[in-house]
């Protein structure tokens, strides 16, 4: 076996994570330490393992159910990739081509899908209070499937994007990060500034800088949060920063001021999001029908967001970063000065800089989502790699 992998798996055995099988990830901050770090090293394994050209199918047959309520390019077809790597088909539940369009009932789609699947994949991001929720009353239906004897087999749901978390987002911005610098150990005291950006659009989710303030902050970390006033994200996430920050030795604190976040800062991540107290209204005015006042906020927003548009990360602002080389994150598309936009997020000469990273980056969402459904499907992880390392098989032959 090769020694790198051999050093993963030896590592995972270190890890207490066996509370993840069969199990569900709905929120980063609901899991451990250890079981966010296992996570991260069996990715690095699986990815290892694809790039040795050893296959990693760990299932014959079974389904990947995916559901995206909300566009999707990186995140589809990372959830595509990881279940193609397991070994598993992937059908997409399209809801306009489903009996869930003539009132069928949560219970009941989450079972008849359910049947053969192993694992459930929700983008449910748009509405405060509803896509997190919406992923557990999924879970609780096939649970009770299960219980019930109707289903064979419980299916792992992954959180691939809700109203408060974007884990395999996060997780991969983070393992990018690890690797950047050499390990998790590397981590602490390091600065990352999380800052709103202008965009000419008004929705964008809130799930990414929570994620991030509610992740980045367990590794010691330095996170700062920075928007103008009337950006503000969930409370409860920024309580939960807070207490992850004071836990690991960290620090996480909040500035109007993107000057003050870049200052010094190892990692930057400039990126739009529409205010919390404005998305609970767009809920509202949905799940009122009201469309002439989703037209009305539209507008008011897209008046605020112009009143910023100043907040961009410039060559300035990225010579202020640590020895002017900070990692710059974006989880993509980002809104680039006079590419796809007028103004927007980043200029373009700093984005072209960083082009390369970023697609590294995003490369790492298909092996989070992978090791998530290999340690929730496998009673016994690391003799499955094992299994696999020494089993050899190609997966393709060159």
């Amino acid at each position: 076996m090769d020694r790198k992998l051999a050093d993963y798996i030896d590592r995972l055995k270190s890890l207490n994570f066996q509370g993840m099988y069969e199990g569900d990830f709905f929120l980063t901050w609901e899991k451990t330490e250890e079981e966010i770090k296992a996570v991260f090293t069996a990715a690095d394994a699986l990815r290892l393992m694809r790039e040795s050209n050893i296959s990693t199918r760990i299932f014959d047959s079974g389904l990947g159910i995916s559901l995206f309520r909300d566009n999707s390019t990186r995140t589809r077809f990372s959830f595509a990739s990881a279940c193609n790597m397991l070994g598993l088909e992937v059908r997409d539940l399209d809801e306009g081509k489903s009996q869930i369009a003539h009132g069928e009932t949560v219970r009941e789609t989450a079972n008849m899908i359910s049947f053969m699947a192993d694992v459930i994949g929700i983008r449910d991001d748009m509405y405060i209070g509803k896509g997190n929720k919406y992923m557990h009353d999924v879970v609780d239906a096939v649970t009770k499937g299960y219980e019930a004897g109707i289903l064979e087999q419980k299916p792992t749901l992954v959180n691939l994007q809700c109203d408060i978390d974007h884990p395999t987002q996060c997780m991969a911005d983070l393992l990018h990060v690890i690797n950047t610098y050499g390990g998790v150990e590397k981590l602490k005291g390091k600065k990352i500034a999380m800052t709103w950006a202008y965009s000419p659009s008004y929705g964008k989710p809130l799930s990414v800088p929570q994620g991030v303030i509610g992740l980045m902050t367990r590794f010691g970390m330095d996170v700062v949060l920075a928007h103008p006033e009337g950006y503000e994200v969930m409370p409860e996430v920024e309580k939960t920063a807070m207490e992850n920050a004071k836990a690991s030795g960290g620090s996480f604190t909040k500035t109007g001021s993107m000057e003050e976040a870049f200052k010094d800062a190892d990692i930057v991540y400039p990126k739009s999001w529409a205010p919390f107290a404005a998305m609970e209204k767009r809920t509202d005015l949905y799940g009122r029908g009201d469309l002439e006042g989703i037209k009305e906020l539209e507008k008011e927003l897209l008046a605020q967001n112009a009143k910023h548009m100043d907040w961009c990360c410039t060559e300035k602002l990225m010579a202020s970063t640590r020895d002017q080389k900070a990692i710059y994150l974006h989880c993509l598309p980002a809104d680039i000065n006079g590419v796809s936009c007028e103004n927007g997020e980043v200029e373009e000469s700093v984005f072209d800089r960083y082009r390369d990273s970023l697609y590294r980056q995003a490369s790492y969402k298909p092996y989070i989502i992978a090791a998530m459904i290999l340690l929730a499907r496998q009673k016994d992880p690391c003799a499955t790699l094992e299994a696999l390392a020494k089993q050899n098989t190609p997966r393709h032959l060159k």
